[in-house]
């Protein structure tokens, strides 16, 4: 018992999802896709160094204090 509500509700979901007329912007989903203006920054994050894994020196789990 008490699926019924769960089940109602992703029908209903489902049939918007379905029916409802979607207006697509192809072309901005192809600038994101192929990587056009304003995509991601390829630059290094400055959080991520080389010494960020603090556990790297730790061992194998069972070789630990």
């Amino acid at each position: 018992m008490g699926r019924g509500r769960a089940k109602a509700k992703q029908t209903k979901v489902a049939r918007d999802l379905k029916y409802r007329t979607h207006e697509t912007d192809f072309g901005a989903l192809a600038r994101e896709l192929h990587g056009g203006a304003g995509s991601f920054d390829n630059t290094p994050d400055d959080s991520l160094d080389d010494d960020s894994d603090e556990w790297a020196d730790a061992g194998p789990p069972g070789e630990r204090d």
